[in-house]
């Protein structure tokens, strides 16, 4: 996460790479396993955090731990005029759940399409500005 969220990298550029690691793991697993097998986090999240709290408080603080890359990433778009994100804590928390529904569906589908245009729709919940370009 450090690496793929540095701040030497251009903002939401952070979330391209993020994004793009994520699915190509799922893909070399998928090669491997033949099937997806999701976020393990979410994966055990889901099913024992109702039972456990000790799993349950040990998932949210991975979690907070990645949302804090996110709003880390956001603030710095916002400061950079690339999207308005006065609450970055709000905007990460709801890129956060999109993609991990999205994950959670893919895994269920076993459809690694579902992951291929995320960076599109990342960039939409994020309201990010289209880049200019010059005309020819």
């Amino acid at each position: 996460m450090d690496a793929l969220f540095s701040p030497t990298i251009p903002p939401l550029e952070r979330f391209d790479r993020y994004f793009d690691h994520v699915r190509d793991r799922l893909a070399e697993l998928q090669r491997e396993c033949g099937s997806i097998l999701g976020c393990p986090l979410l994966s055990i999240g889901s099913e024992v955090s109702t039972q456990d709290k000790v799993v349950r408080d040990t998932v949210d603080r991975i979690f907070d731990r990645k949302i804090k890359y996110f709003e880390s990433a956001i603030q710095d778009a916002h400061a950079q005029g690339l999207i308005e994100a006065p609450d970055p804590q709000a905007k990460a928390k709801t890129l956060f759940a999109c993609y991990h529904g999205t994950l959670a569906q893919a895994r269920i589908q076993n459809d690694l399409e579902l992951l291929r245009n995320f960076k599109e729709i990342a960039m939409d919940v994020l309201g990010a500005k289209p880049a200019v370009t010059a005309l020819s």
